[in-house]
């Protein structure tokens, strides 16, 4: 039986997984606080705690050392040793060696691209060759596969959905894009949208649901941004299905995706009558986690 080690490192929790190579079943799971910012001498925190975990997992599956998928978010070195950039959190990550830290074969890849291969093996997408998937969140973030193959790009910037443009004259967002779909819907420009009105996406959902007109009206105003977005998408990536993901995706539900299929009907091409899917993501927290080691045994070396 053989077994990989799957690392999600988030900016407020590390989930890491120990999982079955074949059936990609979880034998055990641990969890602890990324403490980003703090530091052991010039390393931070998260490296150590990392490591622990590492230890801790190949000692309940006996089996010497593991080989080690870590996502993490940023843009990832083409060669998968770490991440090449990540400015203004996650403090210590950038150009961090993990195989030479973890003394062990790493594979690091975004986090976002980790959670779609998730959604590949064992979620909604499984069995899928050609899917994209926005995260929607505090920001909005993708992640591409076409071919079966993950878009990355040549520096790493491939599946960065949230940022393409939806509307020009509006105002640039934190990569300079003008109008872009995060701009229009992540929760770190909500108090501005809303006019201070509402603290976050979930607290606009349950107003809308209350019957507050001006909340349902933002909320579907923002829905009909996510459409002309997915349908630019769809016209660009072809793909068979496309999944929705993060907080905001699976704290709506309904709220979210009858408005959002309307307007899907409304502006998506659809030749010979061909409809692409729309699901919510289904693996759940440990999406990274799974991804990362998918990643892992089937990256060559």
């Amino acid at each position: 039986m053989s077994l990989a080690i799957g690392i999600d490192l988030g900016g407020t929790n590390i989930k890491a997984a120990l999982i079955e190579c074949g059936s990609g079943e979880m034998r055990a799971s641990v969890s602890r606080p990324t403490l980003d910012g703090e530091f052991v001498g010039d390393q931070p925190r998260f490296a150590h705690t990392v490591r622990e975990i590492v230890h801790e997992l190949e000692a309940q599956a006996g089996q010497g050392k593991l080989r080690v998928g870590l996502s993490a978010p940023g843009l990832a070195n083409p060669n998968g040793r770490g991440i090449d950039w990540m400015p203004g959190r996650m403090h210590g990550l950038e150009k961090f060696d993990w195989p030479a830290f973890l003394e062990r074969e790493v594979q690091v890849l975004n986090d976002a691209n980790a959670a779609l291969l998730g959604e590949v093996w064992i979620g909604a997408a499984k069995g899928c060759h050609d899917v994209f998937m926005i995260t929607l969140g505090t920001g909005v973030g993708g992640a591409v596969l076409s071919g079966g193959r993950l878009l990355k790009g040549s520096l790493g910037r491939g599946g960065h959905l949230g940022h393409i443009t939806v509307d020009a004259n509006a105002p640039k967002d934190i990569f300079n894009t003008p109008g872009s779909l995060e701009s229009f819907l992540g929760n770190k420009t909500l108090q501005e949208r809303g006019g201070g009105c509402y603290e976050s996406t979930l607290t606009l959902l349950a107003a809308t649901a209350a019957g507050d007109a001006k909340a349902k009206s933002l909320w579907l105003e923002s829905v009909r941004y996510l459409a002309v977005g997915i349908v630019s998408l769809i016209n660009v990536l072809d793909p068979e299905l496309v999944i929705l993901g993060g907080g905001i995706a699976s704290g709506s539900g309904e709220q979210l995706m009858q408005p959002l299929q309307s307007y899907l009907d409304e502006f998506e091409w659809s030749p010979g009558g061909h409809r692409v899917r729309l699901a919510l993501a289904s693996a759940g927290e440990w999406a990274g986690a799974y991804g990362c080691v998918h990643h892992l045994l089937n990256t060559k070396h």
